[in-house]
């Protein structure tokens, strides 16, 4: 059974940091990239980051960038956002996503395509 499951989500104060982690099971982690999204109240889900199966990541959201890092540790089936410099637009449920296997293009997508139950972060004075 594929499982997902996100930690470290909480209140924080502006400027304040927190550490997502998103426990996996249930597949090869190793073989498949992750992401970050978050859905903020009101708002599309946005990707925050992905990163591949060797660690490599890149294309972070414009409105992250120099303050948000995903890594993983493939031999913990785990990976990791960590969250510097929050602000309060930062506040939304974040969830962890694996894809995996063919791709079949944006309309159809990934063949494997697993997502977690997710975390609210809320950052507040």
């Amino acid at each position: 059974q594929v499982q997902l499951v996100e930690s470290g989500g909480g209140l924080v104060q502006p400027g304040g940091s927190l550490r997502l982690s998103c426990a996996a099971s249930g597949f090869i982690f190793s073989n498949y990239a992750m992401r970050w999204y978050r859905r903020a109240p009101g708002k599309e889900r946005e990707l925050v980051a992905p990163i591949i199966s060797d660690g490599h990541s890149s294309n972070y959201a414009d409105s992250v960038k120099g303050r948000f890092t995903i890594s993983r540790d493939n031999a913990k089936n785990t990976v990791y956002l960590q969250m510097n410099s929050l602000k309060p637009e930062d506040t939304a449920v974040y969830y962890c996503n694996a894809v995996g296997g063919t791709y079949y293009g944006p309309d159809k997508g990934w063949k494997y395509d697993y997502w977690g139950q997710g975390t609210q972060v809320t950052v507040s004075s």
